[in-house]
């Protein structure tokens, strides 16, 4: 997310994809153990090139994901009972800090829902909904505040450019920290 290189994108069949460039020769995709889709392209590579590759892939992408979403099946992190109190506390507490953020950064969001989603901590819509996964219950606050004021601002900017960035670091200075908890420990 934060690295130099790195940009996020979209195809129409809504498959996201993180893009990482360096001096590689070829272009390949990944799926990470948390089903992160990531191309990992040559550095002068077009984005047009990188989105028909991923679209043309696209089976590939969905059968990797649907097997780590088994695979989290398969061992549940918590029990029905818990999972549903951690629902109740991420919608209280999300909701309050989604609130708080949004009056410092001069936004507004039409509504907030919980869910969970397996390869997300959350998201934001072109309407201005926000969604955010229950699991960040078991994450530090400080990682907690970095999702809500990541997807906050999305409404200022519906990409990760560097204008984007700077409206996240302009609320939380040290939000690189928390993106590097996120990939340290967000998939255990």
């Amino acid at each position: 997310m934060g690295d130099h290189g790195a940009h996020c994108g979209s195809v129409p069949s809504r498959i996201e994809y993180r893009i990482i460039r360096s001096s590689r020769r070829t272009l390949a995709i990944q799926v990470t153990r948390e089903g992160e889709v990531v191309a990992r392209a040559p550095k002068r590579m077009t984005l047009a090139h990188i989105r028909e590759f991923v679209e043309a892939h696209k089976d590939w992408i969905e059968k990797k994901q649907q097997e780590m979403e088994e695979r989290e099946e398969a061992f549940p992190l918590c029990s029905p009972r818990e999972e549903a109190f951690y629902r109740e506390q991420a919608a209280r507490v999300l909701r309050e800090r989604a609130a708080y953020f949004a009056a410092q950064m001069g936004v507004s969001y039409a509504r907030i829902t919980i869910r969970g989603q397996k390869t997300r901590w959350g998201s934001c819509s072109s309407k201005g909904n926000l969604n955010f996964n229950w699991k960040l219950m078991l994450c530090p606050r400080e990682v907690q505040d970095y999702v809500v004021v990541h997807e906050l601002a999305h409404l200022k900017e519906m990409n990760h450019s560097p204008a984007f960035y700077r409206e996240v670091e302009r609320i939380l200075p040290d939000y690189r920290r928390q993106i590097q908890w996120l990939r340290v420990y967000g998939r255990l």
